[in-house]
């Protein structure tokens, strides 16, 4: 079933609801940083122009106490003829207020820090504009009075642009950021509808679908690879259940016949012999075998055990299967001999690598007749732990050597002798949980099956090598 509702479009997207986000806290951070920088220039402004009024009254107070009167006006004509655009304005006033120079009104003619707003021509198109002006007053000696003054033209025009400036700075920014994030929500909601279609297919039972990468950080990228990890492990569970599942419908329908008839001969028996009882509780007892068996294998493949995964020396359980099962291969008029490297340490469940390499060792007893030598091996090659187990048997033909570890499989030639078979699956399906390459090496008489197992670290770089045999 498809998934019913997905966001409509980038607008309902969390990546375009984050970028909305940036936007407004770059826009607040834009009027904070206007905010600071108005009072910051307006601060410095104020202090550089009462500082430069108060400098240009001491420099003209200087003037008239060594050239008097007129050479204070000559000074002051001096400093407004500059430019066009003179900084400072000025008023002079004789001690009965009689008008002696300047073109500051007299509202400003008063001691100590004052303003005024004045109407000057214009300097931009548009007409005459007003502007405020700051006045310093200085008393000087014979009853003159000296105003000095200066403009904020200059600073307002500065704060307007720094205004527009930040503005537009701010708009620009912010709308960088919407576009942005409305871009980023078209193809994360893009690569996001792939993974939901994907989703949609494995719904539907496409045990093969597997999620697609979104490729927005290495994060997403893991998080996909995991899912795809779980997947893989639910289908190899699933996959081994319907294996196990066809194996009982197509495997154990002979031995329940069998059993079948045992038990109806016994229910027509006027008398029923204790040996039919126990033939038929030997039969029950050899498919319970078989039904726990193949439990174990589908177990295994789904992946079950790797959370008992510890540390095992190999050398130390493949030393203690030796010495149990060497009297085992006496009393079978077989040789067993060792040749186990010292100190080979693997990563793995030491009761399924009991199983593993018993299960191998009593295929080769059952199966080589008597008078055969069986050899178990344990080395390092390349820095990886390798076990062998070889014998001089029958061995396996070459056509039929990729069916021996599938479940149930037996040569013709084994059809007689006791077992299921499926000791050699159960050994393929240990070595695969463990991550471990199951072999046939080829051999002129005999087999050898090879379990090389992963890399590890700990393995020893030189080989100490206990040898026992029986004969």
């Amino acid at each position: 079933m498809a998934t019913e509702q997905r966001a409509s479009g980038p607008m309902r997207s969390a990546a375009f609801r984050f970028a909305l986000l940036l936007a407004a806290v770059f826009a607040i951070g834009a009027a904070a940083l206007l905010v600071i920088v108005q009072h910051q220039i307006g601060r410095y402004a104020a202090e550089a122009t009462n500082g430069g009024l108060k400098a240009e009254s001491a420099v003209l107070a200087g003037e008239y106490a060594q050239l008097g009167r007129q050479g204070l006006i000559d000074a002051m004509v001096r400093h407004a003829g500059v430019s066009r655009d003179a900084q400072y304005r000025y008023l002079l006033l004789g001690g009965d207020g009689a008008h002696l120079f300047g073109d500051l009104p007299r509202t400003v003619a008063r001691n100590g820090w004052s303003s005024v707003d004045v109407t000057e021509p214009a300097r931009e198109p548009g007409g005459p504009t007003r502007e405020t002006f700051t006045t310093l007053g200085k008393p000087l000696p014979g009853g003159l009075t000296l105003v000095v003054g200066t403009d904020n033209y200059d600073v307002q025009r500065m704060r307007a642009r720094l205004s527009r400036f930040t503005l537009l700075s701010g708009l620009g920014i912010a709308l960088f950021a919407l576009l942005g994030g409305y871009l980023t929500g078209r193809l994360f909601l893009r690569r996001l509808d792939q993974v939901n279609r994907a989703v949609d297919r494995i719904v539907e039972g496409d045990r093969a679908e597997r999620l697609p990468t979104i490729g927005f950080g290495p994060e997403f990228d893991e998080l996909s690879h995991n899912l795809n990890r779980m997947l893989d492990r639910n289908a190899a569970a699933m996959e081994a259940l319907r294996q196990v599942s066809t194996d009982i419908a197509h495997d154990l329908r002979t031995p329940l016949s069998r059993l079948h008839q045992r038990l109806e001969q016994m229910q027509d028996s006027p008398v029923v012999e204790p040996a039919m009882i126990d033939d038929a509780l030997a039969q029950t007892a050899g498919i319970l075998s078989t039904f726990q068996a193949l439990l174990r294998i589908g177990s295994l493949e789904g992946g079950i055990g790797r959370k008992r995964f510890t540390r095992v020396d190999l050398s130390e359980l493949m030393d203690r299967i030796h010495q149990a099962y060497a009297p085992v291969a006496e009393d079978a008029g077989q040789s067993y001999l060792a040749d186990h490297a010292q100190g080979v340490v693997v990563e793995g469940d030491g009761e399924l690598l009991a199983q593993l390499f018993t299960n191998l060792v009593e295929n080769a007893i059952v199966h080589t007749p008597a008078g055969s030598t069986i050899t178990s091996r344990l080395f390092i090659a390349g820095g990886v732990p390798v076990a062998e187990l070889c014998d001089t048997g029958p061995g396996i033909p070459p056509g039929e050597r990729a069916n021996v570890f599938r479940r149930f499989y037996r040569l013709d030639a084994s059809r007689n002798t006791e077992g299921s078979g499926l000791g050699l699956a159960l050994v393929a399906a240990i070595a695969a949980l463990h991550g471990a390459e199951c072999s046939i090496l080829d051999r002129e008489a005999g087999l050898a099956v090879r379990i090389a197992f992963p890399a590890n670290e700990q393995v020893p770089q030189t080989k100490g090598h206990s040898q026992a045999a029986t004969n």
